[in-house]
């Protein structure tokens, strides 16, 4: 059985590809942790150069992965390159920060010597979604695999050409064979690998029904996995913020990747005070940004994934129109080829709207107007959702008080919510559990291990 990938942008056919037989994957599954035995028999010291290596390997090629990414999933070329030099960023920070992170630790208790060592627990099977091709499977096997881990991908279906460019960049890098392995296979197969002895452990990034799919066969084999699942991202404007960098930030927290991003800015919440100063400015920025071709270096919107993804666009709209939201930049899908919808803002909106309370995963931002910092604070947890939340303030003593109110798995002051290696990733509530990066996520795949020395 064959699919075949397409170019959002212009709906035509990439490349086509055969499925690897549940047989074939297992057999990878097995190799790549035969591999991982001789990889965490290697000093730390010695694994090391090999991530060096691998984001020497992603710069060199960083315009090729650009395009493929482009081509695959859509997103503005800039965008796509950013994404490989953050890539490129995760190994100089693992190479820099894991022998801090992993190096034993003593504690004080009552024998003579008593530390924690940290053992790989085997090999990973992580499931990854198609909108950061690169970066999202980068980010989550990075750390397990420094801390002497061997990861096995299965990402979306989609961006299969980014996956085996992933791999490839590994082997590039000289990594032992099989360490890092993609395989190619429908949702079909994931019951058996998660079942495999050779399989230990496992990590998705999705929606929340495949992350309870997945938790639920790990659970049935006795596997930890960490989730990172849909996000509802509120964005907090006090009455002393600073309009113009408020609205900025809206604009690239919203709109970045074409909205189609777990920790977009996706709830705009607004003191009445300074809500039509806020919303003036939004929506000049919302529309100058350039909706096009994404190969283009001037583009800063491309196409959504696919048609499906600009219907449920279109219903979010209508239903909040007939809701009583008044639009007041975009609302509707480009005409011609490719899946492209306006960046769209909705005044007028309220919690109940569809727009508000759902995750929109892709350009829509509507705009809820409180009277108070307690009711912004109330409207932002009232949500199922708790991957990251930002407050805008002149006042960062005030702005600090906002978030630690916050329910969310991280809150940014005056800055969009993003992920940086040093800093752990991951949310509450139905966004998931566990932490990717940081020293958090490299500690959340190894065995704690108590060692205890007494006279």
């Amino acid at each position: 059985m064959s699919f075949s990938t397409i170019n959002p942008a212009t709906n035509h056919p990439i490349k086509e590809y055969a499925f690897m037989t549940q047989e074939e994957a297992l057999a990878i599954v097995h190799a790549s942790n035969a591999a991982q035995q001789s990889w965490a028999k290697m000093p730390l010291v010695e694994r090391l150069p090999y991530f060096t290596k691998l984001g020497e390997v992603l710069r060199a090629n960083k315009e090729e992965y650009a395009a493929l990414m482009t081509a695959e999933m859509g997103k503005a070329i800039k965008e796509s390159r950013g994404e490989v030099e953050k890539c490129a960023w995760l190994c100089d920070v693992i190479v820099e920060k894991a022998p801090e992170w992993l190096k034993d630790k003593e504690v004080g208790a009552d024998g003579k010597k008593h530390l924690l060592t940290f053992d790989p627990l085997g090999t990973l099977f992580i499931i990854m979604p198609w909108n950061y091709p690169f970066w999202q499977p980068i980010k989550v096997a990075l750390s397990p695999i420094a801390a002497g881990n061997s990861v096995v991908l299965k990402h979306a279906r989609n961006v299969t050409g980014s996956a085996l460019a992933v791999e490839d960049a590994f082997k590039q890098a000289g990594f032992p064979e099989d360490l890092f392995r993609t395989v190619v296979i429908g949702h079909d197969v994931m019951p058996a690998i998660m079942a495999s002895e050779y399989v230990h452990a496992g990590s998705l990034t999705g929606s929340e029904r495949a992350g309870a799919i997945f938790a639920a066969e790990a659970g049935k084999n006795l596997k930890k996995v960490v989730l990172e699942l849909g996000g509802s991202d509120p964005l907090i404007v006090l009455d002393d913020a600073d309009v113009e960098k408020a609205a900025a930030g809206a604009t690239k927290g919203r709109f970045g990747n074409a909205g189609q991003v777990c920790i977009a800015s996706k709830r705009i919440i607004v003191l009445e005070s300074i809500a039509e100063a806020f919303t003036k400015a939004f929506v000049e920025k919302t529309k100058a940004l350039n909706v096009g071709d994404p190969m283009q270096d001037n583009t800063d919107v491309g196409p959504l994934v696919n048609g499906g993804a600009v219907e449920e666009m279109e219903a979010f709209v209508q239903q909040a129109v007939a809701a009583g939201a008044e639009v007041l930049a975009g609302g509707k899908r480009i005409d011609g080829e490719g899946h492209y919808f306006e960046p769209t803002i909705l005044g007028n909106a309220n919690p109940s709207m569809d727009a508000f309370c759902k995750e929109v995963f892709g350009p829509v931002a509507p705009i809820v107007v409180v009277k108070d910092e307690a009711e912004a604070i109330r409207f932002a947890n009232d949500s199922d959702y708790g991957l990251g939340a930002s407050v805008w303030s002149e006042n960062l003593e005030r702005a600090e008080d906002v978030a630690r109110q916050i329910k969310s798995g991280a809150v940014f002051v005056n800055s969009i919510v993003k992920s940086d290696p040093r800093m752990p990733f991951g949310g509450i509530k139905r966004s998931g559990y566990g932490n990717e990066l940081s020293e958090y996520g490299m500690l959340e795949f190894v065995n704690v291990k108590t060692l205890n020395i007494y006279d």
